[in-house]
């Protein structure tokens, strides 16, 4: 119970940590001698003196501690272990929060011999049996006695030296050499211990069976009474043994290798036992979780299905790839009698990780289109995972960050243990992509990377997450066409979709700097996109020419900015008069513009001739050709009656190897043969002109428009309208009755108030006598007025520009 709890599990004690507590902490682990003083633990400490810390099923800690571990008391077959555990937020470990744990277990009978094969380190211990006497045996340092490691038992028995066997070579150590070169050496009343780390020099790896063993083949030499003691130290771990073959773990380890069953004859099983995490499972328990112990006569074998009950996937990382490895922590202790030793326990703790296998994480979409809110879900995970940053067109934050760019993650677990992760954004959020696909359709599209970090191993991996949801709320462009006498008109009210789409005539981008080259009109205020051609133009198509009129047509594409994908068409087609195309000058000068025909596409404007073949065009376009003749030349035919004198001639294109024509246009010029005009004019002085003044009824208009252009007045519904200072104000004056052309609207005095009402005060005169402020900062600009199809009577308007300006009274701003 309580953050750690204690296991007694043979001749080890584990203590556990809980991940609920600890989890997220840096800890500090310290073993507490007899005396109370605490010693903290490296790793060399550890296998040194028979301490392990691992983490166990995810985040679970556990700390081990072998029965004749440095720090341990042992008391007949009880030994006690007493560890302080530091627990702190910051490495430095400011803060901390210390926990002690003391605990007893009882382990025995002893055998003669005991093996523990720890992931971190080999330990042999060795029952001292009766003496025998070392002959020729020469102590050269008799004060060593008292140079043993601190925490070796002192009384009647001492260690003295260790000797490693080599193939080549003997080497001895002191006890105080042997302990600084990391090896854990200590004596009871009854046993000798060597405890070996795995990366010490003297391991010799070894082959029995096919399987690799590290081994260290020593004898001990100690001191009691007046003998000198030998004590056989050898042991032997094994490596590998592990294979993986149809979703299958198997773990082979052989009986009774050469460096412990030297001077041996005959062996007999005991025992063969296993288990996980430390716990030994009956046969039983093995069936149900469909694990397999085989003891043949040279070798013990386990199997356990990948994925099976007592081991546990954990998260894994592999080239920035998200995936998991199973794990588990298997436990064999073997027992049996030789003719040299009698009885030997091994005990090899074994935890096998499988390779790195990917994960497929699934991405669900369940957005909720009536709230407009993406909803997506990331999993699983196992629970090792947490969520650290997203990255958000290209700019990383932190998962508490992400709000403000209007993400909203968390997390959902399962009752497994295991954990997804939902992410809602709104689909307006800037970073979401929204495209028009069909119809009134848009696509909305949520393109975000996630960062993930494991615990406790720190690996990090990102998943991108690219969702895409569909919405039929798209408003497409609409438009509207009109004609004048010489230009075709297309204004488009913009929809939804269409803020990044470009307008493309007759397959040609027009841009404002093309408009402007072939003196097109492009106005284009955000709501609206105003386009204005002259009927001759090379953009135009001209589809037949009769008496009634020419069929001229203007084609607009809207397309996509990034594709250039065709997303909307609009075209309008008007007549207009043939006179346009023809000009009988009374010099006999006649100019005749021919336009090609969509339906003759091969037509080549340049090869255009009259009837007289010699004559050519004067000018030439993709479109039209202009002929430039007298009415006697290029041979131009007449008819005369009792009124008027009738000239007539074709421009005619002929394909080359062709006598007929596929192409004829007939024109005529008309001239009278007499006319008789009557001037009647009578020499007057002229008088000056005079103005009376004079009160009538007039109807006038004020009105405040968005652009110099003055196209495009505010409405009603758009005021108040809000502007920034110095930025301009384009005003109209209009007349609006009486229509009469011989009145002309001159602006006398034009004020500006700081409320609605036009005789409230302060005031600040724009226009004095009809002229601009000259106390001004920025001075009142008129605009000139010009024909228009709106503007019938141009002296009717007056157009003036003012700057927004406010009204202060020292520096205070006032405000209606």
């Amino acid at each position: 119970t309580g953050p750690m709890r204690s296991e007694c599990l043979g001749n080890l004690l584990r203590i556990t940590l809980g991940a609920e507590y600890f989890e997220d902490k840096y800890l500090s682990f310290s073993v507490v001698d007899q005396s109370g003083i605490a010693w903290e633990l490296d790793e060399a400490m550890a296998s040194q003196c028979g301490y392990t810390v691992t983490y166990s099923n995810w985040s679970n800690i556990e700390f081990r501690a072998s029965a004749l571990s440095c720090h341990s008391h042992l008391e007949k077959d009880v030994f006690t272990v007493t560890v302080q555990i530091r627990a702190s937020h910051t490495p430095d470990m400011k803060n901390a929060v210390t926990h002690l744990q003391s605990a007893s277990c009882h382990y025995g009978p002893w055998s003669p011999r005991e093996l523990v094969c720890e992931s971190n380190y080999m330990e042999v211990s060795v029952r001292r049996d009766v003496p025998q006497t070392v002959k020729d045996f020469i102590q050269d340092e008799p004060e060593d006695w008292t140079l043993a490691f601190p925490e070796a038992k002192v009384g009647e028995a001492s260690i003295w030296q260790i000797v490693f066997h080599q193939p080549e070579e003997k080497k001895a150590l002191l006890v105080s050499d042997a302990w600084s070169a990391g090896y854990g050496l200590n004596t009871t009343d009854t046993r000798v211990l060597l405890r070996i780390p795995y990366t010490d020099v003297q391991i010799q790896l070894v082959k029995a069976q096919g399987i690799t063993f590290s081994a260290v083949r020593s004898s001990i030499f100690y001191k009691q009474r007046w003998m000198i003691l030998v004590v056989d130290t050898a042991v032997a771990c094994p490596v590998d043994g592990v294979d993986y073959t149809n979703k299958t773990i198997t773990w082979t380890v052989p009986k009774y290798i050469q460096p412990l069953s030297a001077g041996a004859t005959s062996f007999k099983d005991v025992l063969v036992e296993a288990g996980v995490d430390l716990h030994k499972l009956s046969a039983k328990e093995m069936a149900s979780r469909k694990y397999v112990l085989l003891n043949d006569l040279n070798a013990i074998t386990m199997k356990i299905p990948i994925g099976a009950e007592g081991g546990y996937y954990k998260t894994s990382v592999s080239s920035g790839q998200h995936g998991a490895k199973y794990t588990i922590n298997l436990f064999l202790e073997h027992q049996w009698e030789d003719d040299k030793w009698g009885l030997t326990k091994h005990t090899i703790i074994k935890e096998i990780e499988t390779p790195f296998e990917q994960a497929e994480l699934a991405i669900t979409n369940n957005s909720n289109l009536s709230a407009r809110l993406m909803n997506v879900t990331l999993g699983t995970f196992l629970p090792d995972v947490e969520l650290v940053n997203l990255t958000i067109e290209g700019t990383t934050v932190a998962v508490p960050e992400a709000v403000q760019h209007g993400y909203l993650t968390y997390e959902i677990r399962y009752a497994n243990g295991s954990k997804a992760y939902v992410i809602h954004v709104p689909f307006d959020a800037p970073s979401i992509r929204k495209e028009y696909t069909r119809a009134d359709t848009r696509s909305y599209t949520l393109n975000v990377t996630l960062a993930f970090i494991t615990h406790p191993t720190r690996e990090t991996f990102t998943v991108p997450v690219i969702t895409v949801s569909t919405v039929e709320d798209a408003v497409l462009p609409s438009a509207r066409g009109l004609c004048d006498e010489r230009n075709l008109q297309l204004i488009i009210t913009r929809g939804n979709v269409d803020q990044n789409w470009l307008p493309f005539i007759s397959g040609w981008h027009l841009t404002p700097e093309a408009a402007q080259k072939y003196n097109y009109s492009l106005r284009d205020n955000g709501t609206h996109l105003a386009i204005s051609v002259p009927f001759l133009s090379s953009h135009v198509n001209y589809e037949d020419i009769h008496t009634s009129g020419i069929k001229a047509s203007l084609y607009l594409t809207l397309k996509d900015g990034i594709t250039l994908a065709d997303r909307r068409d609009f075209s309008i087609s008007c007549r207009f008069s043939p006179s346009e195309l023809i000009q009988c000058l009374p010099n006999g000068t006649v100019v005749i513009t021919a336009v090609k025909l969509v339906g003759i596409a091969d037509l080549d404007t340049s090869m255009l001739v009259l009837r007289d073949r010699q004559c050519k065009p004067s000018l030439v376009t993709a479109k039209t050709a202009t002929f430039k003749f007298n009415v006697n030349t290029c041979g131009t035919s007449r008819k005369f009656n009792s009124t008027t004198m009738t000239y007539e001639n074709d421009v005619l294109y002929f394909r080359p190897g062709n006598v007929t024509p596929v192409y004829q246009l007939k024109f005529v010029c008309l001239y009278a043969i007499k006319q008789t005009v009557d001037v009647r004019y009578e020499s007057k002085k002229n008088l000056p002109p005079s103005i009376k003044p004079g009160f009538g009824s007039l109807a006038l208009s004020l009105k405040l428009f968005k652009e110099k252009s003055y196209s495009d007045p505010y409405q009603e519904l758009e005021y108040p309208v809000v502007k920034y200072l110095r930025e301009p104000l384009y005003f109209e004056v209009e007349l609006l009755q009486p229509e009469d052309l011989r009145l002309e609207l001159h602006l006398n005095d034009c004020w500006a108030t700081n409320s609605q009402s036009w005789d409230s005060l302060p005031q600040w005169p724009v226009l004095i006598n009809g002229c601009e402020n000259s106390e001004d900062s920025y001075r009142t600009v008129f605009h000139e007025v010009n024909y228009s199809p709106r503007v019938k009577f141009p002296q009717h308007l007056k157009r003036f520009e003012v700057r927004m300006f406010t009204f202060v009274r020292g520096t205070t701003l006032l405000q209606e």
